[in-house]
């Protein structure tokens, strides 16, 4: 399949096209939080937001409007997820989950009870574990995995999607022996006989990935459905999408048209799809609720699984982490994306790796300072910045495209891996708004939960979920309650040349709102914490609404 998509001529201030069912709306009984001010009431006509103030003022603006009592729930901009990545959220509800597993034993025990329940000789695939938690201290391997299943192929993805873990079978089936060079930007881990341990990561990933199945089309398009959903449940009314395929576009689409597409999306292409867009520039489908923006490409790593490129070498291990994409093939990319209009967003999480697509991204537009702000290309992650780095966001007018649940895991073992003075610059929410930055948070889902409340929280308070912070946790680095609302609504917005439209609650937009069951600028973050989504709304659609 492929998607038909119209050009934009013009990168900014696109219209927004009016979907199937929208409602006129009038909202009220709870805070509302337009961005800008607290009102009492909302109305909405045609999709759109007419009047926001008090409640009689409301009522005029939209007679015969249903009424939406909020019933003390509190209202917002929609809440848009800066970074995700679909296809990988809807896969996760239909495959071994491996979210929360304590140790290696817990691991054994799923794996096993998995295979138990879904029979035959397919390969299980699985993800979500993150070892730095369990008693073990160690990696999972495939001595681990034959345990539990010695019998078929097993690949389990870390959490963060840059390592897996395969048993025996897997690894023959992938013709991976102690003799078999890992591929630039990646790494075969080996014991000390030299022979591969099981784990594998980045860039060798692709050796055991290409032995696996390719789901079918209809799969594909479940795994869509399912994580659009799903996302409309928790109160987003919008996802920045990336690495996505062509293929995936279409499916996006063709649920648009057929008026079940409950959210925005914003796609930035895989590397490997994006030619089209890297060509032609932006495009959207004819409802305007999906648009492909430009392309994903990768710099480097992660920091758990010490891929991410450091100036120095890890403080817990020698290396100095991975380069994933070479330099010619990124300047490349950066060329024609310049030429088109096609937007770019690159993976970086070390600090060499985000100096290094600084630098790249000032060199494409060489003296043109100007026509890089415009451009407003992102840093997906920027999770450890170097000092002389951070003001340089604002000043080239690089959008930090940040996870802030990231910090809230990831700091029970960053110190171990940076050291204190290069923790200063990880996850530097407050530093990078003070240079003047412009932040659009997510979750990178499926590697983080994709919880809107989850990424609130974790901005605003800088704790985990139970309410711990360690001594080395950063807490200066927490932003205000007003600022996580606009990096998690004004920031993505921004970044996606939506600002005209979307971000605020203000009468000529399109009425995107998110309502859930706490007021965030006041509740305990322990009330936040536990609190849910109520109703998500979408041009003056209501697509999600709890039960009562």
């Amino acid at each position: 399949m492929r998607a038909i998509l119209s050009p934009l001529v013009l990168t900014v201030g696109l219209a927004l096209a009016l979907p199937a069912g929208a409602q006129d709306l009038l909202i009220h009984g709870g805070p509302i939080y337009t961005g800008a001010a607290k009102v009492e009431a909302v109305a909405v006509k045609d999709g759109k937001v007419v009047f926001a103030g008090p409640l009689a003022s409301a009522r005029r603006a939209a007679p015969g409007a249903r009424d939406v009592d909020l019933k003390g729930a509190a209202a917002y901009p929609g809440f848009v997820d800066g970074h995700a990545h679909l296809s990988g959220i809807g896969f996760r509800e239909m495959t071994l989950t491996l979210e929360g597993t304590p140790s290696i034993e817990a691991l054994i025990v799923r794996l096993q009870d998995w295979a138990a329940k879904h029979r035959g000789s397919d390969p299980i695939v699985g993800r979500g574990w993150i070892e730095t938690h369990w008693p073990e201290k160690r990696f999972p391997g495939r001595a681990d995995l034959d345990r539990a299943v010695p019998d078929r192929p097993v690949v389990l993805t870390r959490a963060d999607g840059h390592a897996l873990v395969a048993n025996s079978k897997m690894l023959a089936l992938a013709g991976i022996t102690r003799d078999t060079a890992a591929p630039a930007g990646g790494q075969i881990l080996k014991d000390s006989a030299g022979e591969p341990t099981g784990m594998l990561i980045d860039n060798a990933m692709a050796l055991i990935e290409a032995k696996l199945p390719t789901p079918s089309a209809a799969t594909q398009a479940q795994a869509v459905k399912r994580g659009v959903d799903l996302y409309a449940s928790r109160g987003w009314t919008g996802l920045h999408n990336m690495g996505a395929s062509v293929d995936e576009v279409a499916m996006q689409a063709a649920l648009a048209a057929q008026g079940q597409l409950p959210i925005r999306i914003d796609n930035y292409m895989s590397q490997t799809e994006g030619q089209g867009v890297l060509t032609k520039g932006p495009s959207q489908d004819p409802t305007g609720l999906v648009r492909t923006r430009g392309v994903k490409m990768y710099m480097d790593g992660a920091l758990g699984s010490r891929g991410a490129a450091l100036l120095a070498p890890y403080a817990d291990a020698e290396g100095t982490g991975l380069l994933l994409t070479p330099p010619e093939t990124i300047k490349a990319v950066l060329a024609q994306a310049k030429a088109s209009g096609a937007q770019i967003a690159t993976h970086a999480i070390g600090d060499r790796g985000n100096r290094l697509v600084l630098d790249a991204y000032q060199q494409a537009y060489g003296a043109d300072a100007a026509g890089l702000k415009a451009a407003r290309w992102r840093v997906e992650h920027a999770q450890v910045l170097a000092p002389d780095d951070l003001p340089r966001f604002a000043q080239l007018g690089v959008v930090a495209s940040m996870q802030p649940s990231h910090a809230i895991g990831d700091l029970f073992f960053a110190p171990d891996r940076l050291g204190t003075e290069r923790l200063k610059g990880a996850y530097a929410w407050e530093s990078l708004l003070k240079t003047g930055a412009e932040i659009a948070a997510g979750s990178d889902a499926p590697v983080e939960k994709g919880d809107p409340l989850v990424e609130f929280y974790a901005a605003a308070y800088r704790h985990d979920l139970k309410g711990f912070a360690g001594p080395q946790w950063g807490l200066d680095e927490a932003v205000t309650r007003q600022q996580a609302l606009d990096m998690l609504t004004k920031g993505p917005a921004y970044a996606a040349f939506h600002e005209i439209d979307l971000g605020t609650v203000a009468v000529g937009k399109p009425a995107d709102l998110s309502v859930f069951s706490v007021d965030l600028m006041t509740a305990p973050f322990a009330d936040i914490a536990k609190a849910h989504a109520v109703m998500t709304i979408v041009n003056g659609k209501v697509v999600y609404e709890a039960p009562r």
